[in-house]
């Protein structure tokens, strides 16, 4: 089975743009072991300033997408971590009350081109 490519936005508060830099300059190590453990690769978020707009991208290897994430979703040091970054984000999804809930937080993008080319 392919790779799964994901795509999210959520908006970055202005007053929050120094700190959340900071924060992922350094993820905690827990958190990349949760991700490593739900299959998810070549994760990478940019950031758009002239939207206020956060980019992510990554790639889920396994063969269960919704029972990995709400694995990550359980996990103790991703809780903690959303706890930080959540107050620095805006969602874009009506009803969303913070990362790990039913309503997803970040806004999930359709996918409508892919060029992979030869390696």
């Amino acid at each position: 089975m392919p790779a799964k490519r994901v795509c999210q936005l959520i908006k970055l508060k202005p007053s929050a743009e120094a700190e959340y830099r900071a924060i992922h300059a350094s993820v905690w190590p827990g958190v990349l072991a949760a991700l490593e453990r739900a299959h998810i690769t070549d994760y990478s978020i940019h950031y758009y300033a002239p939207l206020e707009l956060l980019v992510a991208n990554f790639k889920y290897t396994g063969d269960d997408y919704e029972g990995d994430m709400k694995k990550v979703a359980e996990d103790p040091e991703t809780q903690r971590w959303w706890k930080v970054t959540d107050d620095m984000q805006e969602t874009l999804v009506d009803g969303a009350e913070g990362s790990g809930k039913d309503v997803p937080w970040w806004a999930e993008a359709e996918e409508v081109f892919r060029f992979e080319g030869k390696a």
